[in-house]
């Protein structure tokens, strides 16, 4: 029986050798009936192979040998670098025209109160709540309201709560920290002005609540 089954195995090889195209070559070793072909690879898998290879030396070369190519950290150095040099520039601009005036005018544009707005109510209303009332759900917030005529720095004039935002409050474990950073001039601008939208100037210059 044994003899009989290797005869039909080696049967079996010989047709499917017969069967295969011309220039496929198998390999002598068999596996569970299983052989192997033993191709010469496609020139266009060897290609890409050789060119991965080429690369691959190359950029470690001018990575770590020559320098030549910049780390993902020098990158976003020099990202931050320039990111915070375009706020410095924007900065000395916003400032060189920066007054009570030009900030009560500018609460008055619907565009630039809009786009406060929006800064407000994402960054700005866990502290000081929705409605500037510093109360969320009838229980106090950590900051203090803004739709009152009482300031607790800056005097409540305009200028005076942009530097608030802008620098911060004198004692920061008691007050506000500074947003300078993370909204830059010119979105402190804007939600200064949407805060000054809802009061008006009094005589000394100071914001009063609309009506009052």
């Amino acid at each position: 029986m044994a003899e009989e089954k290797d005869n039909t195995a080696e049967t079996k090889t010989k047709v499917e050798l017969e069967q295969l195209p011309e220039g496929v070559i198998l390999r002598d070793h068999v596996y569970d009936g299983i052989r192997e072909y033993d191709q010469r690879l496609p020139n266009w898998w060897l290609f890409t192979l050789y060119i991965m290879i080429v690369f691959f030396i190359g950029y470690w070369v001018a990575y770590y040998q020559f320098g030549w190519i910049k780390s993902d950290v020098e990158r976003l150095d020099e990202g931050m670098a320039v990111v915070k040099a375009a706020q410095v520039r924007e900065l000395e601009k916003v400032a060189e025209n920066l007054d009570d005036t030009a900030l009560w005018k500018m609460s008055q544009d619907t565009a630039v109160v809009a786009a406060g707005e929006k800064t407000f109510q994402t960054v700005c209303f866990a502290c000081h709540g929705k409605d500037l009332s510093a109360t969320m759900a009838g229980n106090k917030l950590p900051g203090e309201p803004l739709n009152d005529a009482i300031w607790k720095y800056g005097e409540g004039t305009p200028m005076g709560i942009y530097n608030i935002v802008m620098k911060g409050s004198p004692d920061i474990t008691k007050g506000m920290v500074a947003f300078e950073g993370q909204l830059g001039a010119k979105g402190v601008v804007e939600t200064v002005a949407y805060i000054l939208s809802y009061h008006e100037p009094k005589s000394d210059g100071s914001a009063q609540p609309k009506g009052k």
